[in-house]
């Protein structure tokens, strides 16, 4: 059966909802990725807040001393980092394919990619996050510390049960930062809203004073989650060309033939045939 305009366009959106899912798989499983155990993890930490005290940079102190202190702060933070990282990213990605279908390619790729190098940072350099530091180092918990009313564990920000499910040492680079940086960069080009447009430019500001401070991430994690999206943003185009490349040398090729165009004859500058000057032609009698 032939595979009509609208099948082609629900069998592209099935695979993009596959291929989006399988991004978010491949993020929650990493921890099966990490062979060092939290011995390992609070020693790479220790090296980030090592060079953050070198440069005299290390708000992610202050931030969650006053995140912890106050629960005006500290509820609403909580929220945020457990919930709009796994809302606004796929929301964004929804609305790049109904409203800029022609950005949604290469958007995608940009995060894919961002994602799959977050990915090698956790496996080279699995950090505890400042809420995993032994409790001489000063940071509170705050996802602990309220989760008796937020709907997320006491282990991590997964649901309640599946704490496991997630990898605890995802911290360097801060993957948060990266894809609220990617939406916010997209809604800031492409929409023409200027609210919108200020959400986009406020989002991942927000997000970075959030990770920070719940205790989920350091300054250092922040930092390198923009740069390591950066990187991914010069892999798209490369990335892009090497799969049309290989699209174009598999498979089968359509090929046109380009038929001659008759275009029709003006009558005085027709001949007549045989028959028709037969016609024209009086009888003798």
């Amino acid at each position: 059966m032939a595979r009509t305009p609208l099948t082609r366009r629900t069998g592209r959106w099935q695979l993009e909802l596959l291929l989006v899912a399988a991004i978010y798989l491949v993020y929650d499983g990493s921890r099966l990725l990490v062979s060092g155990g939290l011995d390992e993890a609070v020693r790479d930490a220790r090296g980030l807040i090592d060079v953050e005290q070198w440069l005299h940079l290390d708000p992610e102190r202050w931030l969650n001393s006053t995140f912890s202190s106050h629960l005006w702060l500290g509820i609403p933070a909580d929220y945020a980092y457990a919930t709009l990282h796994y809302l606004v990213t796929p929301a964004v990605l929804v609305w790049l394919w109904v409203r800029h279908r022609d950005h949604y390619r290469r958007a995608r790729t940009w995060l894919g990619i961002t994602t799959v190098l977050a990915l090698v940072g956790f496996v080279l350099f699995p950090a505890a996050p400042p809420r995993l530091m032994p409790s001489s180092y000063g940071f509170t918990d705050t996802m602990a510390q309220h989760a008796a009313i937020g709907w997320w564990s006491g282990d991590a920000s997964a649901p309640k049960g599946l704490g496991s499910m997630t990898n605890e040492f995802a911290a360097m680079p801060s993957l948060h930062v990266g894809w609220s940086l990617w939406c916010g960069l997209l809604l800031f080009r492409l929409s023409r809203d200027r609210t919108v447009r200020t959400l986009g430019l406020l989002y991942p500001l927000m997000i970075t004073l959030v990770v920070m401070g719940t205790g989920n991430h350091y300054l250092l994690d922040c930092a390198a989650g923009a740069v390591m999206l950066g990187v991914a943003a010069l892999l798209t185009g490369p990335a892009l060309r090497l799969t049309d490349r290989l699209r174009g040398t598999g498979g089968s090729r359509t090929h046109i033939v380009h038929l001659p165009v008759r275009h029709p004859v003006p009558d005085y500058q027709r001949v007549p045939t045989p028959r028709q000057t037969e016609k024209r032609t009086p009888a003798l009698h």
